[in-house]
This record gives structure tokens, C-alpha cells and sequence, in this order.
């Protein structure tokens, strides 16, 4: 990862075009621009963005409410895959405060399961023909963080 280039921000209104722009590319069901401006003045919104000379290469979405993190989206666009751009969004929002962190992610999508592995997060279950374009089974993965 070029940290020296990338760097990891808050999400703001000057992304919104570049994040529409990931979400066209890297769902089949993307967020509309309506939906990703919203998140910009919602108390539990959390969303970061991976930028690079100022143009928003990746971005990850997270609501957390009383303790509770749940994973939006997390994606990269395909050119900027495999820098280690996915894992230093997550790392991030695993900064926040929080009692647990969840997500699902496409059974296919072995890739993205290995990384949040790597970052701590469990196989918790299956939610059956959750996505859609095509049908499939999301995993639900689930990293909890230690109370003290």
C-alpha cells in the first residue's frame, strides 16, 4: 500500500460523484446519489473514503447505533484492488467505539471474505437468497470486541 499517496478521510460532499462512481462499478444494486448524500447528515453514519491525489479511489459505509456497527458497503474500484485499500478502510472504522461490527457479504465473494478474516471478523450465519442480480446467499460476518 502507498500510504505516502493514499490516504484514508471522512466522507464529504466533494466525493459524492466519485463514490456514486464505485458504487456503479462495484454493485449490482448501487446506492443512488440521493441515498450516499443522505448519509452526509445522518448522526450514525460513518462513512470514509480511501482518497489518492484527491480523487476517491475506494469508500466504506458504516452505521452505528448504541454500540452496534453495521457494515453498508465497502468497495474499491477494480484498479486500485489488491494495494491493501480494503483493509486500511476497515482497520479505520475499527477505531470507532463500538461493541460489535457486522456485515454480509456475497457466499462467492471469497476474496472479500479472506480480508474480513484477516481483520477479525467470524462467520456468524447465512441470510438465504439475500442479494439479488444474481440471487444468492449472503454470509453474515460479525467481528465483537472485547467488554472490560
Amino acid at each position: 500500500m502507498h500510504t505516502d499517496i493514499m490516504k484514508i478521510v471522512p466522507f464529504e460532499k466533494k466525493h459524492l460523484d466519485d463514490v456514486c462512481k464505485i458504487e456503479k462499478v462495484c454493485f449490482s444494486n448501487p446506492w443512488s446519489k440521493k441515498d450516499l448524500e443522505n448519509q452526509l447528515n445522518t448522526e450514525t453514519s460513518c462513512f470514509i473514503v480511501a482518497e489518492e491525489r484527491g480523487k476517491a479511489v475506494g469508500y466504506m459505509g458504516l452505521q452505528i447505533f448504541y454500540g452496534e456497527g453495521y457494515v453498508t458497503n465497502i468497495a474499491v474500484l477494480p484498479e486500485y484492488r489488491g494495494r491493501g485499500i480494503g483493509e486500511a478502510l476497515i482497520r479505520k472504522q475499527l477505531e470507532n467505539p463500538m461493541d460489535f461490527i457486522t456485515l454480509e457479504v456475497r457466499e462467492s465473494n471469497l476474496t472479500a471474505m479472506s480480508l474480513y478474516t484477516k481483520t477479525g471478523f467470524e462467520r456468524v450465519g447465512v441470510r438465504p437468497n439475500f442479494y439479488s442480480n444474481p440471487t444468492e446467499n449472503a454470509v453474515i460476518m460479525t467481528k465483537y470486541f472485547n467488554k472490560e
